[in-house]
């Protein structure tokens, strides 16, 4: 059985629909066709294509392409919510934790910079509706409900997720670094309502590696390679400069998950953090709490995990109940079809109770998510 922390969606054509207040239908996000034959979402003069790449699940390598590609190109299970069930059901995959696809990338980045800011409120009040009334709502039991925050008032935000806590949503996608968009630092306490609202409801913040379009790029002329080989890198970044913002410090009741960037990092972030207090370079840290940053780590912070296979150091460093599995659908780096074999190949060397917790334990108590009926359970083992 498996619990997927890092899925993605490709929103439908017909997600506004019905969904916006009447003034506002002409002005809402739309497919469109363009002069080159593809079909992207349009908005605010800005187009959203998707890439082959990012819905490529269960291609052939050959088949991979950075090209646009049309919906009637894509599986079905990218956009449509049925369709995604069955291919959960074929992988073996319980529930899953989609993130946005085309349009409400860097977590509805492009609606908090509508000039019309009570519009852009309204596109994000709208892209949740649909999250957790189709999406989510459809099949509350095989879906985690993820929305999306409202990015220009932490105030507003605030509310809206004490709000969204009651209908259902258990996480919110947040920019691992906000200053790449040109908002606010977490450094500052800009955010300290929102965060505040996410502990008391126990919504958990949700950071997606590459979401704020930027990669430690060494050179101009850097390889795309080098690039991918980096990614790991880039969620290091981001879960030390979160974990010394004092953010978890403030709010010791949030709870941030970390995804699309691996675990093997974990040993040396622990160990290198723990030094960083013990040998300050420029006067006493300011860091209060009482905790070392390495129990920080292992009270506040979860980790997504999807082919990693040195696992036994990151057991040491933060312990198996602190990272959870990936699937990755439908990108083309997804294990699926074949997640129940990835996961025997990565985690197989790992004690029982420590494949059940990263297969699905820990994801089930991060999101309170039910677990499958022994009839499901059957059902798969056919």
């Amino acid at each position: 059985m498996i619990i997927s922390v890092d899925d993605h969606l490709i929103e439908p054509a017909d997600l506004f629909e019905d969904r916006l207040p009447e003034k506002y239908k002409d002005l809402a996000p739309k497919v469109v066709e363009t002069d080159s034959g593809h079909q992207v979402w349009r908005y605010g003069g800005a187009t959203y294509p998707c890439a082959g790449l990012d819905v490529g699940a269960g291609l052939p390598k050959e088949q991979w392409t950075l090209d646009p590609v049309r919906f009637e190109e894509m599986r079905p299970g990218c956009y449509d919510i049925e369709s995604r069930i069955g291919d959960m059901d074929r992988a073996g995959i319980w529930a899953a934790l989609c993130f946005p696809g085309m349009l409400a990338s860097q977590a509805g980045v492009a609606f908090g910079r509508t000039r019309d800011q009570d519009l852009g409120l309204a596109l994000v009040r709208a892209w949740n509706d649909w999250h957790v009334d189709v999406w989510a709502g459809t099949y509350p039991e095989r879906m985690i409900a993820l929305q999306l925050p409202w990015l220009p008032d932490p105030e507003i935000a605030a509310k809206e997720i004490r709000a969204n806590a009651s209908r259902g949503f258990k996480a919110v996608v947040f920019p691992e670094f906000p200053t790449r968009l040109r908002l606010p630092s977490i450094h500052s306490r800009h955010w300290d309502p929102f965060f505040a609202a996410c502990e008391e409801t126990g919504t958990v913040v949700c950071l997606h590696t590459g979401a704020s379009s930027w990669a430690p790029v060494p050179s101009p002329d850097t390889p795309v390679e080098a690039i991918t080989t980096l990614i790991p890198a880039s969620a290091m970044f981001a879960c030390a400069d979160w974990l010394w913002s004092g953010v978890a410090l403030r709010f010791p009741k949030l709870r941030v998950l970390i995804v699309e960037g691996g675990v093997g990092w974990l040993p040396m972030l622990a160990e290198r953090a723990d030094y960083a207090l013990d040998h300050p370079v420029a006067g006493e840290p300011s860091w209060e709490g009482g905790l070392k940053p390495s129990e920080v780590l292992r009270r506040n912070f979860f980790f997504g995990t999807l082919d990693d296979s040195a696992l036994s150091s990151v057991r040491l460093a933060v312990g198996m109940e602190r990272v959870l599995l990936e699937a990755g659908y439908p990108r083309a780096e997804s294990t699926w079809p074949d997640t129940q074999r990835a996961v025997a190949r990565n985690l197989g060397s790992l004690p029982p109770a420590d494949i059940a917790r990263v297969s699905y334990g820990n994801a089930a108590r991060l999101f309170g998510h039910p677990l499958p009926s022994r009839a499901w359970l059957r059902q798969e083992q056919l």
